[in-house]
């Protein structure tokens, strides 16, 4: 098995609820059959969604380029960034490293049109078999408003041939005061927040629905997600442990 690297602490909970779940996915009988991680947890890393809509994201770049730097000097096979904002900058973090970085967003929408579940069901798409009876076309997109003022998630599924649907503005609100307010600040979500958006994903045709925030991830602690809905995390967690050798346990 190759040795995971995983640039974290953005935030912290959803870093350590991202090394949970790889160890808790990955089919082992001893500490020695699990994986060789290496868990950087820059929780000083600075904010995302601020870079993406200020430009202003030297201090970042700076900061991730460090990151990859040191796991690729640890010897990191592959690099998992469990922050799906993150990833509007792929392209210039990837241009860092030759260690490869798995691309959550893309892996998500790719993992969403073909109909993988999340939870308890696992995340290959043949375990949802019989739970769609017709293709899907829209996706809906809960996460930051960097990540859908981005248009990171909105590419990654052109690239599969579905359309990404964001929330409106009022619902928007609701899941950035479920990410910031609540998970961030270390607060119990106000899960009707998290209803209001959801309901209206699917009034508006959403055939899926990304989780497309780790924070929100950490919802998933307090209710079960329903079928259509698809959690980026548990896709990160599942392509980490596969990419690195190891056999994936649903």
């Amino acid at each position: 098995m190759e040795r995971l690297g995983v640039i974290g602490g953005m935030g912290p909970e959803a870093t350590a609820y991202f090394y949970d779940e790889v160890v808790r996915h990955t089919q082992a009988a001893s500490d020695q059959e699990h994986l060789d991680m290496v868990v950087l947890s820059v929780a000083s890393m600075p904010d995302r969604t601020r870079a993406i809509q200020t430009g202003d994201d030297a201090a970042l770049l700076a900061k991730m380029a460090r990151c990859t730097a040191e796991l690729e000097h640890l010897g990191c096979a592959h690099i998992a960034i469990p922050c799906n904002t993150s990833h509007f900058f792929y392209e210039k973090i990837q241009a860092a490293t030759p260690v490869p970085i798995i691309h959550m967003p893309r892996e998500a929408a790719r993992y969403a049109a073909a109909g993988a579940v999340t939870g308890e069901r696992g995340f290959d798409p043949a375990a949802s078999a019989g739970l769609f009876d017709s293709p899907i076309s829209r996706i809906g997109i809960m996460g930051t408003d960097g990540t859908v003022s981005s248009g990171v998630y909105a590419r990654a599924c052109e690239a599969v041939g579905v359309e990404a649907v964001v929330p409106s503005p009022e619902r928007q609100r609701d899941v950035m005061a479920l990410i910031y307010d609540d998970v961030k600040a270390g607060r119990d979500p106000h899960l009707y927040r998290f209803e209001r958006a959801l309901e209206e994903l699917v009034e508006r045709g959403c055939d899926r629905v990304i989780l497309a925030c780790t924070e929100l991830s950490v919802l998933k602690r307090y209710r079960e997600m329903p079928p259509l809905v698809l959690d980026a995390m548990d896709v990160l967690v599942r392509e980490s442990i596969v990419r690195s050798g190891a056999v994936f346990r649903a």
